[in-house]
């Protein structure tokens, strides 16, 4: 039997406004909620945010909104 692999894409996000530790699980709450995400990591002190998402379900356009809709703004970032 033959396992077919998800097509997973690593995106990496800048935001901006964290406060406290705790606006960390509220953006991988919101994140992880949407279908396609398969993680998301909050790194509080530099405010990069780790999402490993399948393309065919959510886009970056998505995860950005997410994170807005969780009160904090943010961009695709390179590194």
């Amino acid at each position: 039997m033959t396992q077919t692999s998800i097509p997973t894409t690593h995106t990496l996000l800048r935001a901006q406004g964290f406060s406290c530790p705790s606006c960390v699980s509220t953006i991988e709450k919101q994140l992880t909620r949407l279908d396609g995400v398969h993680s998301a990591t909050v790194h509080f002190s530099t405010g990069r945010i780790e999402i490993d998402h399948d393309t065919d379900q959510v886009t970056v356009a998505d995860l950005v909104a997410a994170v807005a809709k969780a009160g904090y703004p943010s961009a695709p970032a390179a590194f």
